[in-house]
């Protein structure tokens, strides 16, 4: 392991695909080349709302759909929470985190493998079906930062 200040000119990640069968490769470690000049794979900020995991709970009801399985920077609670995949609407469009903070939303927020590996005390994502909803239907929303400050509530 190597403690640097500084990102990379040219980072990659090595990506661990278990055992599969819907996955594009199967019980392999790949290279995986990252945006240049940042230690994230893709974004530095992942925000998912909690309307994302109800409707994943409610298409998948046997699955155990909790945010910290996604591991996002921000985790917003809509004022509507049937809203569904609401983040798909906020793509192209500004995040306000009270009066200082702006997050440009670039894109959605592929997810991977790793929202099926157990993490503390939830268990391995154990069936395919839970896999498939983990990784299809997710769509929380990667970012940049267009005004730094601090701040502790958040309004699209």
């Amino acid at each position: 392991m190597t403690l640097a200040i500084a990102a990379p000119s040219e980072p990659s990640l090595e990506e661990y695909w278990p055992d599969i069968a819907e996955l594009a490769h199967q019980a392999t470690v790949t290279d995986e080349a990252m945006p240049a000049g940042m230690f994230f794979d893709l974004a530095t900020i992942h925000v998912l709302t909690t309307a994302t995991i109800d409707r994943l709970r409610e298409l998948y009801p046997q699955g155990q759909f909790e945010v910290r399985r996604f591991r996002p920077n921000i985790a917003v609670r809509p004022d509507n929470d049937d809203a569904e995949f609401v983040e798909s609407s906020w793509v192209e469009r500004e995040l306000r985190i009270g009066d200082d903070v702006e997050l440009e939303i670039t894109d959605h927020c592929p997810r991977c493998v790793m929202t099926t590996l157990p993490q503390g005390d939830l268990p391995t994502a154990g069936s395919c079906a839970q896999r498939h909803a983990t990784t299809k239907y997710t769509s929380a929303c990667m970012e940049r930062c267009v005004a730094p400050g601090e701040s502790s509530e958040a309004t699209p």
